[in-house]
């Protein structure tokens, strides 16, 4: 038999392959196989599949549908799958009911193969999932179309089930072994909102058994054949009867069953279709008919229409495509898919093949490719791929080249067969990098290409070869200066380094907040108006720590607005870059980088408007700050004007390829308004985002898929501002993950921790977690501070290069005439010259960082413009032509203007007008002829510009005085002020004016006409300061003294004070005074007029003076000795003092005293005449010394010890004194002394006669020595002890001596002597053999060392105390001990000592078990110590004070002391001293309460300290307190007057105003107000650099504010009132859960400061209390309802609120006079409960059905917790121990509690009324402030969190949390119920 292989070549010859397909067939048979399980829809745990347990007769857990399908006419909304082969719309009964039965069944089925399976014993796996996947969605939508051409299809979801080499179930009794038959097949149901679709697959070899024997056949063999088809199941009628549902068979027999993989009705063998359900009218099932049902074997090659160019059927089936034929152009209107742009659509049909793309599957046996039309071949294993893969035409700039190209087949060569790669979907893809001047393309795609020379068409892989690979070597400056280069077989990769994130190419540091700007271009269309985005600003803020992400658009005109408030994906972009990353997962930017391009389309429905999307990363600014600009393009749906739109919270997948990431979803969304009330709409959305990836490292490809889940959407148009708004709270994870679960409640992935906004969230073990401050942040990590590496000297700048800091980093950037090399990093000259800046008939001159323009000989001019002495006749263009034009030719270049850039302006004839003009700041000036401004012409923008015409005053050169002050940085490079900079004043002749002030410090003093200061005319800031037009004394010169004096460095070149430098004093007249004295040592000298000291006049402290007046006698010359003596340096050659220099003696005639003697070291020797040591006259120390009276012997030549004696470095190089150096031994006749011992270490060992040490002989000190006469024993090598006591490092590289290292010492066997003793700190422990040290043996200097020689115990491991001692024994990294450290002590077992102290700075403190030290134990050296036995009183959190004087660096970053660090001054309760002095210079100041000095309290060393107890006296103002000083004074109070650095408090202006801008005290936490103080949204940063924020202006006052109408929440039981500053918010809950999504405002209230909230359930009322207004006020809790005023008179800190219901009264606190009172609820009645032994009365509730008051009073001295009853009566103390700030407080009506939450303990605490029963519900709170309980749970508003977190009464867990989108402190809540609770009445 003969048999063909269809082969599609091209479209072009369509008919001829059918002529010879036709041909074939009336001859022969040609062969088609079934499709192959490559062609299948993937499967499998990676595709995000479930898997079914294994066994006989198992039905999977519900499969919950996102949207209901419909099977039949009926609708159901889940699924289950089941062992044996089926799908079926409700739980399974057991299989005996129906696995042997035919069809109808009694549930509704979708049974591709029905049989008895079982996959018990790992026989198979069944896989199933609903998935939204675009490609799987665009693939069965492609089969219908081609099933069911006139379908109108649109899938929305996909169920795949697939049973994969399942067996048929085998009683257990039968004498054979089990069958290796196994099946695979699968079903797929795709469906939308009003169809259903089913495809069956079986591909080849997929079935090898058709039926199953019944399980009770009773041993006969029967076999019945599976079944496949449809049932409805039983349907109801007539209310309670039930008859059999509609049903439908594929197959009747055990032949119809192996026709299944053979034949189909797709015209595709084993690809079955069927139409299985309508929304509106449906019988039975229909099956497609492409050409009937193939009955037998085909005879032909059958081809499937695919129409896609999408690798729908390989392994890379994910892929989305919506790509459609054009013969179905019609029908394919309606579907949404977003290759609707017409530069998108696909090629005519007919056109040349070869511009399809081919899709392929790299694990596939054959590629599918493109036959005549379009059609997709299945199963043909020999096709060769003769076309040339090409793509969509797109736009220049957006052309993508897959990263796995695939080859190009030469013409002629159709027999190759290259292997293919996956390629890329086309409908929306971007390519990065733009290419430029490409051939033109044809319609269908543009051409995908690869160089011949460089492809191996044998392998289909590329060859790389030195020439065409690229290597760090030459591309490292393509990464980020955050990352490193790695090199690889095929390329090179970037990677972030530690402590940065990104894709190497762009790193940003880790857990720092993110900012991103662009621009916002294109045409909308609302309605059917057009309206054109011309350029608007885009500005976005992420919190990456929890995935906030807030996004700005300004400028947007009003119709645009209010429409695109759906479009969330505008900011969504932001989110998916920077989500918060739950476990196993990562956010977009380390994937994308800052370059990438975003294309989406978006649907609305029911309009189907359209809206296509483009957002293009352009990388990061010079801020570290992200560029992306966005081009919207399309038709949106018209919103009413002051429209509100709710978003719910949702989740879309992303799916992930090399170089894209697509994803596709459908939102909802609600739009209420006035006009329309609430409506409900939706739209579609599909995007694919494309990147530059790098697959040289072959590292683990990301995750195919993750979801990203935003679970908070906030959008807003705000009409006066014309700003668009989107607030989105993001989180990234596994797909099917859900955020709520209980593996995920640690706070770092929900989101709700207190790390800083730029600090990092790490999770520990359940809910505990760290905080880390980000990379480039110093702090705790709650409150981090940005490190500035510019001048703390950590930045990698290089030559050439300045240091710019940013937020989190630094920028490095060339200095002006550098620019960037090669590398990227290195700064290089430019060469101007390159670019010809000078006149054609000049010459450049290039120099560094500049050049020069000289014109030629024979022309004259500046080189920019040349000219002959005879008249041109064309003129050339002029110095301000040339100037103007290169700056408009380089903005053409770059293809945008550079903003900001200055333009000159000529006039007709080239020459500078003579007005110049700034276009962009506004600025104007007088120029002269060379364009250089007029001094003294500058105006303004807004003022009127100088007259430039009037004739110059002859222009005078600029003085020495405007030069000095020109010349001043004032502004950073990159233009913000530098606060401190002193800028010399210049009077209107531009001379020096006599008095000078800085601006900054207040100093003042004269100064003479060069500018130099006059001595002694200096005043402090506060002081008069001196009168500098009195005549002059003449001015003397600066004597030798005075210059002596001047230049002694008394300061570190750090900046650090420097103790025991010696400093001269000058008399009035200059000149030294004859009495001289050292200020650190206290010896005094006398000294000639030179300050040279004079003979025999020293004298030690403590003992009379020489009187320096005597004459003395007649001065002679000095000796030698004398100039020896003098010229000894005692100080360094920077002034700093040197201890230890030896100093030679000299007689009373200045001759050199025979025997000299080295203060320092002890040792003597005697000197002959000229000062030169006598061989053999030295002694050592405590050594009788040599009588140097005796007459010399014979002088023999130096012998080698003699000389190595004397070489010894007992100086360094500069002449400074080393201490400890080894001095060799020489006996009298020079040779070495046999024992030979160092001076220092006490270790001695004998030598041979070359002074070699011998091995064996070395002795510590204090052991008997070696007998160095006995003969040598026979050498043994070294042992390891010894060769580490030789490797010690005791002298520096130079040879200098190093006091304090451990040498080990060894026996005399060479071994470790059981105990080691360090010579310098006396500890001394027991080691091993190997040395290594024996734990718990170690014992400090003073005691009794171990026993080593005892058994060792079992060792037990090392405790935290034992491993933190052992890492500050450390030495440093070349080996030298590090002086200083504290090294913690540890007890006999390891733990903790209760009291450390520092061995070195002598303070002591009390610890706990870990080592943390205790707040209050700190005592300074010479106190005594705390008792640390005693009970811990509750700890207080750490004052603003603590924190500050803990995180003051006292030791440098390598842990090195530094020395003059100011230190704050704490009380013991951790409050500022009023006086402030530092340790090291001596000056004292006052400080306030938040440690900010007084102005004029500093006082130097040595004179009387300011009264810091006086107070400051404060101007009386007239008016009265505004809303922002009574807000600010009662926030201090709240605090207790005393506010961390971290705390809000209102930043007031002068007229008591809001500031525009607002900050949480000390940090860069800032946002802008309005003239209310209410937020502006969007304007939050933690940057250095404030948001800028306009001045707010009061509205006009025919403005009226507008009313404060009650917009209560609908269809709630259950609501939490909270109060927000000027708002009352509504927050309903879900059984016990806050549901954010109905949250809203139940009354805005403008100018006021709601603080106490109450609720009266009986008349639905809320009741409050308003700390602006000082009222106490109701509203009813109906639409439309406004305030009622009840109490307007004698309030002054009106608080906490309650409401007795029972009895119609209400109670409150005023914090200031200190009173509780009570009224009835319209206001009457009132009356003063209490008002005595009250200091700040907080929070209050009522007991109604005990008519019991509590309350809380805030006194930090004694803070309680008070009650009594309802009238006034029986007050007491209910809790006074173990609280600090009791803000809130609650009745816990279930176990009949009162529990409180305390800001100061942090601990949420219940106690029974009579103070028994107290127990902690939760212990670590953030700042709590009020709270409620309902339902155990209690609800309280967080200043920390500035929102509403639930704990759990029962877990004592935090279970939710909810922040509102405009953050600002939370006072009251109070809970609201449509009945009365329980307990309530």
């Amino acid at each position: 038999m003969q048999s063909c292989s269809l082969t599609p070549s091209s479209t072009m010859e369509r008919g001829v392959m059918l002529a010879v397909c036709l041909l074939c067939w009336s001859c022969s048979v040609c062969v088609v196989t079934a499709i192959k399980r490559t062609d299948m829809f993937s499967y499998g745990t990676l595709s995000g599949d479930l898997i079914l347990a294994e066994g006989d007769d198992e039905t999977s857990r519900v499969l919950s549908l996102p949207k209901p399908l419909f099977f039949y006419g009926s609708l159901f909304s889940q699924l289950y799958v089941a062992t044996n082969g089926i799908i079926s719309a409700q739980d399974l009964p057991m299989e005996k009911q129906y696995v042997d039965d035919g069809f109808p069944t009694d549930f509704p089925v979708v049974a591709p193969f029905l049989a008895d399976i079982d996959t018990s014993g790992g026989r198979g796996q069944i896989y199933y999932r609903v998935t939204e996947t675009p490609s799987v969605l665009n693939r069965v939508a492609q089969e219908v179309h081609r099933g069911f051409p006139d379908a109108k299809f649109t899938p929305t979801h996909v169920v795949v089930a697939t049973w994969e080499n399942v067996a048929a179930y085998e009683e257990q009794t039968r004498t054979t072994g089990p069958s290796d038959k196994v099946n695979t097949f699968q079903a797929v149901i795709g469906y939308d909102e009003t169809d259903s679709y089913v495809l069956f697959l079986y591909p080849e070899d997929g079935l090898n058994y058709f039926g199953t024997r019944p399980k009770e056949s009773y041993n006969v063999e029967i076999e019945l054949p599976a079944r496949v088809g449809f049932s409805r199941g039983e349907v109801t009628y007539l209310i309670f009867s039930r008859t059999e549902g509609p049903h439908y068979s594929v197959t009747s027999d055990e032949q119809s069953v192996k026709n299944l993989y053979q034949v189909g009705n797709t015209g595709i063998p084993g690809v079955w279709l069927f139409h299985t359900g309508n929304r509106y009218s449906f019988d039975n099932i229909v099956p497609a008919s492409i050409g009937g049902l193939l009955d037998t074997p085909p005879t032909g090659g059958h081809s499937l229409s695919l129409d896609s160019t999408t690798p729908e059927y390989g392994e890379f089936e994910e892929y989305p495509d919506n790509t459609f034929d054009s013969e179905n152009q019609e029908e394919e209107e309606d579907y949404p898919h977003t290759g609707g742009d017409p530069e998108f659509q696909p090629a005519p049909a007919g056109g040349d093949h070869s511009e399809s793309l081919q899709p392929a599957s790299p694990d596939a046996p054959s590629s599918p490719s493109e036959d005549s039309g379009h059609q997709l071949s299945y199963g043909s294993e020999d096709v060769p791929l003769t076309s040339e893969p090409r793509y969509s035409s797109e736009p220049a700039g957006r052309q993508y080249a897959p990263p796995n190209p695939p080859e190009r087949v030469p013409e002629g060569d159709a027999q190759r067969t290259p292997k293919q790669q996956p390629q890329v979907p086309l409908e929306v893809v971007d390519v990065y990098p733009s290419h430029r001047n490409e051939p033109p393309l044809s319609p269908g795609g543009h051409v995908v290409s690869v160089d011949e020379d460089d492809v191996d068409f044998d392998t289909g892989v590329i060859q790389y070869t030195t020439e065409n690979k690229e290597t760090c070597a030459r591309f490292q400056q393509q990464c980020s200066q955050n990352a490193f280069c790695s090199d690889y077989a095929t390329g090179f990769c970037c990677h972030c380094r530690p402590g940065f994130y990104g894709n190497g190419r762009h790193c940003l540091p880790e857990g720092a907040p993110q900012r991103v700007s662009g621009k916002v271009s294109g045409t909308v269309t609302v309605g059917s108006t057009p309206v054109e985005l011309n350029n608007i600003d885009l500005h976005a803020y992420i919190v990456v720590g929890d995935g906030r992400a807030y996004t700005a658009i300004s400028q947007v005109p009003e119709p645009v607005g209010w429409a695109l408030m759906p479009l969330a994906p505008i900011g969504e972009l932001f989110g998916w870059l920077f989500a918060l990353e739950l476990p196993n997962s990562q956010a977009g930017f380390k994937i994308t980088g800052a370059e990438f391009t975003r294309r989406a389309e978006v649907i609305f429905y029911p309009g189907n408007q359209r809206l296509s999307i483009i957002q293009t990363g352009r990388g990061l600014d010079d801020h570290n700050h992200l560029t992306v600009d966005t081009v919207v393009s399309g038709n949106v749906p018209f919103l009413p004007p002051g429209a509100e739109i709710t978003m719910e919270p949702f989740k879309e997948t992303y799916q992930y390829y090399p170089s894209v990431a697509t994803s596709s979803s459908v939102r909802e969304f609600s739009v209420v308004s006035a006009e329309q009330g609430s409506e409900s709409f939706s739209f579609q959305l599909k995007q694919n985002i494309t990147y530059r990836d790098c697959r040289h490292d072959n590292r683990a490809a990301v995750l195919e898929t993750l979801q990203i889940i935003m679970e908070r959407v906030f959008v807003m148009y705000v009409k006066e501002e014309r700003i668009l708004r989107y607030a989105i709270t993001n989180k990234i994870s596994p797909v099917g993950v859900d955020p709520t679960g209980p593996e995920l409640v640690n706070p770092c992935y929900a989101g709700n921790h207190d790390c800083d906004t730029t600090a990092q969230c790490i999770p520990l073990e359940g809910q505990a977690f760290q905080c880390q401050c980000a990379t480039g942040y110093r702090g705790d990590g709650r409150n981090c501070y940005d490190i500035d590496e510019c001048a703390e000297g950590l930045s990698s700048c290089r030559a050439h290069s300045q240091c710019v800091n940013l937020p989190g980093g630094h920028r490095c950037q060339c200095q002006s005439g550098y620019e960037f090399g090669f590398d990227g990093r290195t700064c290089v000259d430019i060469d101007e010259c390159s670019s010809s800046p000078c006149h054609v008939s000049a010459r450049c001159i290039n120099g560094l960082g500049s050049f020069l323009c000289q014109c030629q000989p024979g022309f004259y001019g500046d080189g920019f413009y040349c000219s002959q002495t005879e008249g041109q006749t064309v003129r050339p263009r002029s110095q301000c032509e040339q100037h103007r034009d290169s700056l408009q030719s380089g903005m053409e270049q770059s293809g945008r203007p550079s903003p900001g850039a200055f333009i000159p302006q000529c006039d007709s004839d080239g020459r500078y007008q003579p007005l110049q003009c700034h276009g962009s700041t506004g600025h104007c000036w007088c120029v002269d002829s060379r364009g250089q401004e007029r001094a003294g012409t500058r105006t303004p923008p807004g003022t009127a510009p100088k007259d430039c015409d009037r004739p110059d005053e002859p222009v005078r050169p600029k003085t020495h005085c405007e030069h000095h002050r020109d010349s001043v940085q004032t502004t950073s490079p990159e233009g913000y002020p530098i606060v401190g900079a002193y800028v010399p004043q210049c009077d209107a002749n531009g001379q020096y004016t006599l008095l000078q002030c800085h601006g900054s410090s207040g100093h003042c003093w004269c100064v003479d006409g060069n500018g130099q200061e006059r001595a002694g005319t200096r005043t402090p800031p506060g002081t008069t300061p001196t009168d500098c037009s009195k005549p002059v004394e003449p001015e003397r010169p600066k004597t030798y003294c005075e210059h002596h004096r001047d230049r002694v460095q008394t300061t570190s070149p750090d900046g650090y004070p420097v103790i025991g430098a010696y400093v001269p004093q000058c008399d009035a007249n200059g000149q030294y005074r004859s009495l001289q004295c050292h200020g650190s040592t206290g010896q005094c000298w006398c000294v000639d007029e030179r300050g040279q000291e004079r003979v025999g006049t020293r004298t030690p402290p403590g003992t009379p003076s020489v009187d320096c007046d005597r004459p003395g006698e007649p001065e002679r010359p000095k000796t030698h000795c004398e100039h020896h003596r003098d010229g000894v340096q005692t100080t360094s050659p920077e002034g700093y003092p040197l201890v230890g220099a030896y100093v030679p003696q000299c007689d009373a005639d200045g001759q050199y005293t025979p025997l000299q003697c080295h203060s320092s070291t002890g040792h003597c020797w005697c000197v002959d005449s000229r000062g030169q040591e006598k061989a053999g006259t030295r002694t050592s120390p405590g050594a009788p010394p040599t009588d140097c009276h005796k007459p010399d012997e014979p002088e023999r030549p130096k012998t080698h010890c003699e000389h190595h004696r004397e070489r010894a470095q007992t100086t360094s190089p500069e002449g400074y004194p080393i201490v400890g150096a080894y001095v060799p031994q020489c006996d009298a006749d020079g040779q070495y002394t046999s024992l030979q011992c160092h001076g220092s270490t006490g270790h001695c060992w004998c030598v041979d006669g070359r002074g070699q040490e011998r091995a064996g002989t070395r002795t510590p000190p204090g052991t008997p020595s070696v007998d160095c006469n006995k003969p040598d024993e026979p050498v043994r090598p070294k042992t390891y002890c010894e060769q580490h006591r030789d490797s010690v490092q005791t002298t520096s590289p130079e040879g200098y001596p190093i006091e304090g290292v451990f040498v080990p010492q060894c026996d005399s066997n060479g071994q470790y002597t059981s105990q080691q003793c360090h010579g310098s700190t006396g500890h001394c422990w027991c080691v091993d053999s190997r040395g290594q040290e024996r734990a718990e043996t170690r014992t400090p200097p003073g005691t009794q060392p171990r026993d080593c020689d005892r058994p060792d115990e079992p060792e037990r491991p090392k405790t935290h105390c034992e491993h933190h001692r052992h890492r500050a024994q450390a030495t440093s990294q070349e080996g030298y001990p590090i002086v200083g450290v504290y090294v913690p002590q540890c007890d006999a077992d390891g733990q903790y000592l209760q009291l450390q102290c520092h061995s070195s700075t002598g303070h002591c403190w009390c610890v706990d078990r870990r080592g943390q030290e205790r707040t209050g134990t700190r005592t300074p050296p010479g106190t005594q110590p705390k008792d640390c036995n005693r009970p811990d009183e509750p700890e207080r959190p750490k004052t603003h004070c603590e924190h500050h004087r803990d995180r003051v660096q006292t030791t440098s970053p390598e842990g090195y002391p530094i020395v003059g660090a100011h230190l704050p001054q704490c009380d013991a309760e951790g409050q500022y001293l009023p006086r402030q002095c530092h340790g090291s210079t001596g000056d004292c100041w006052c400080v306030d309460g938040r440690g900010q000095e007084r102005a004029g309290t500093r006082t130097p060393p040595g004179t009387p300290s300011v009264d810091c107890d006086r107070p400051v006296p404060v101007a009386p103002t007239q008016r009265p307190e505004s809303v922002c000083e009574r807000w600010r004074t009662s926030l201090i109070e709240h605090y207790g007057g005393k506010p961390d650095a971290q705390q809000y408090v209102p930043q007031c202006e002068q007229d008591g105003q809001f500031s525009p801008v607002q900050c949480y005290g000390e940090t860069t936490y800032c946002w802008c107000v309005d003239q209310d103080g209410r937020e502006v949204p969007g304007t939050r940063s933690h940057d250095v650099v404030k948001p800028a924020c306009l001045p707010s202006v009061a509205p006009p006052t025919v403005r009226p504010l507008p009313r404060p109408d009650v917009t209560p929440p609908t269809n709630t039981d259950i609501t939490l009132l909270y109060a927000q500053g000027q708002k009352i918010g509504a927050l309903p809950l879900n059984g016990t859960r806050l549901d954010a999504t109905r949250s809203k405002t139940l009354l805005t209230l403008h100018g006021s400061i709601v603080v106490g909230i109450a609720y009266d359930c009986k008349e639905n009322q809320v009741y409050w209390t308003d700390l602006s207004a000082r009222t106490i006020n109701r509203a009813s809790m109906a639409t439309g309802a406004e305030p009622e005023i009840l109490i307007n008179t004698n309030l002054v800190s009106p608080e906490g609120l309650a409401v007795d219901v029972k009895r119609r009264l209400m109670f409150w606190v005023d914090s200031n006079p200190d009173m509780i009172e009570s009224a009835n609820l319209d206001g009457s009645g009132r009356r003063t409960l209490f008002d005595t032994d009250l200091v700040n009365p907080r929070a209050i509730i009522v007991v109604s059905s005990t008519g019991t008051l509590y309350w809380t009073d805030w006194n930090r001295e004694a803070p309680k917790i008070e009650s009594s009853s309802v009238d006034g009566q029986n007050r007491r103390v209910v809790v006074s121990e173990g609280i600090g700030l009791p803000n809130a407080l609650t009745y816990d009506s279930s176990s009949r509690q009162v529990c409180w939450a305390d800001a100061g303990t942090k601990r949420l605490e219940c106690v029974s009324p009579d103070g028994s029963g107290r127990r902690v519900v939760h212990p670590s709170l953030n700042y709590p402030f009020s709270m409620v309980y309902y339902r155990n749970h209690f609800y309280y508003t967080d200043w920390r969190r500035d929102g509403v977190i639930a704990v759990s009464k029962d877990s004592s867990q935090i279970t939710d949390e909810y922040l509102p989108d405009q953050r600002s402190h939370l006072y009251g809540i109070a809970i609201a119920t449509t009945h009365c609770l329980s307990g309530s009445h």
